[in-house]
């Protein structure tokens, strides 16, 4: 058997189980008698570019492997390279002599939107010079917007973050008997899924949060002014989630009314700052007090709220998708398909065209939003529930603290 060498990075932001993924693939691959050595690109395919590579039989020997599964971040390091359009670019003649030279027969890729267009620029490169090499892309991203797939793993351990410390500010907001505003600002660019997360931290039907808004649907400062005073006749204590990417009609982020905003490489806004807006503009027009707080990095990086069915899901999603490599699948992404036809929650595994997929959105339905623009429906609870169930046990060091795997 002419055994070949499998190749793992990780691009974009991280998720509290990119590393499951990562752990999935690892683990999977060394079941496969087809692949010999597994390495790892160090920060993405920029890093590979540069020569950076390392040998999990090395690093993470044995049961070392094991701590993969709870740590955040990224443990290979991650990158926003895009590469170039122009698939005659010698970017690409030198990738695929590297893995000519390391003896490269599969090359696995972490990440979402845009690590899909890494992998889609290379299989359609791989093809067009008869290489062999097998391409696949594991989904990742808490923002759950990658189309073709049910969601992402990475979501459900977010969306748990969210809903549990949206409950904890909730409770912690209520202790006063005296009008008050609380904006939480949650990640989200252009789809609000993590925002429509926060609903599941009510405990009963009236809870706060009593106003969730999405960038899914254009947003008035005047009608959420007069939808924050409304909701005071349900509780004193007013609690309001916003997905920083919301935005009015005209298309403009409401976080650019007072600020200047930059443009990652891939031509993507970098978003922040409506909460602080937000919680300016009810001060001065509702004279009540209030606060902002933006859940920033703490939403993707936190492994002390990980959903046990994330990470089940992001381990097998590694897994699955070293196994159709060596089946000799190339140019496509692993979807998770959710069986409709039965009442319990039911996940499988599937593959979908890369090139569908690749700078492609998926937005929250519509339907999904209730109609007054500032609520949730039932049918998203019933989507979301099952992806957030499940207690995720860490190991701990001598001092208490989570065991983590670090990169050496």
């Amino acid at each position: 058997m002419d055994r070949k060498n499998l190749i793992v990075g990780q691009s974009g932001g991280p998720t509290a189980v990119i590393n499951s993924s990562l752990y999935g693939i690892v683990k999977g691959g060394r079941d496969q008698a087809e692949v010999d050595r597994i390495y790892g690109m160090v920060n993405g395919i920029e890093g590979f570019l540069k020569g950076q590579v390392m040998d999990f039989e090395v690093a993470l020997p044995g049961e070392d492997l094991e701590t993969l599964k709870y740590t955040p971040g990224a443990y290979l390091g991650s990158c926003r390279h895009k590469l170039p359009e122009n698939l005659d670019d010698l970017a690409y003649k030198q990738i695929f002599a590297s893995f000519h030279d390391m003896n490269i027969g599969y090359f696995v890729y972490i990440g979402g939107n845009d690590s899909m267009d890494t992998v889609s620029k290379l299989s359609r490169y791989g093809e067009r010079i008869g290489s062999d090499v097998r391409i696949l892309g594991i989904p990742k991203t808490i923002d759950n917007d990658l189309v073709k797939t049910d969601h992402t793993p990475g979501y459900g351990s977010a969306a748990r973050y969210v809903a549990s410390t949206v409950r904890e500010i909730v409770i912690d907001a209520n202790v006063y008997e005296k009008k008050s505003v609380t904006i939480i600002e949650i990640m989200g660019r252009h789809a609000g899924w993590l925002t429509a997360a926060s609903v599941l931290a009510r405990k009963y039907s009236g809870d706060n949060p009593l106003l969730v808004y999405l960038p899914e649907k254009a947003f008035d400062t005047e009608k959420f002014l007069m939808d924050v005073e409304h909701a005071f006749d349900k509780n004193c204590n007013v609690v309001v989630c916003v997905s920083e990417g919301i935005r009015d009609e005209k298309g403009t982020f409401i976080c650019e009314y007072e600020n200047d905003v930059c443009t990652d490489n891939f031509g993507h806004k970098m978003l922040t700052g409506c909460g602080k807006y937000l919680e300016n503009l009810v001060r001065s027009r509702l004279q009540v007090k209030v606060r902002s707080v933006e859940l920033n990095v703490n939403q993707r990086c936190s492994t002390a709220m990980l959903s046990a069915a994330d990470q089940k899901e992001a381990m097998e999603a590694g897994a699955f998708g070293v196994k159709a490599a060596v089946q000799g699948e190339t140019g496509k992404m692993v979807s998770f398909i959710r069986d409709s036809e039965k009442d319990e929650y039911v996940l499988n595994y599937g593959l979908e065209d890369v090139n569908e997929i690749c700078n492609k959105e998926k937005p929250v339905p519509v339907s999904w939003i209730a109609e007054s623009g500032n609520d949730m429906t039932d049918d998203f609870i019933q989507y979301a529930m099952p992806l957030i169930q499940g207690v995720v046990s860490l190991p701990l060091d001598d001092n208490g603290l989570p065991l983590f795997a670090y990169r050496k």
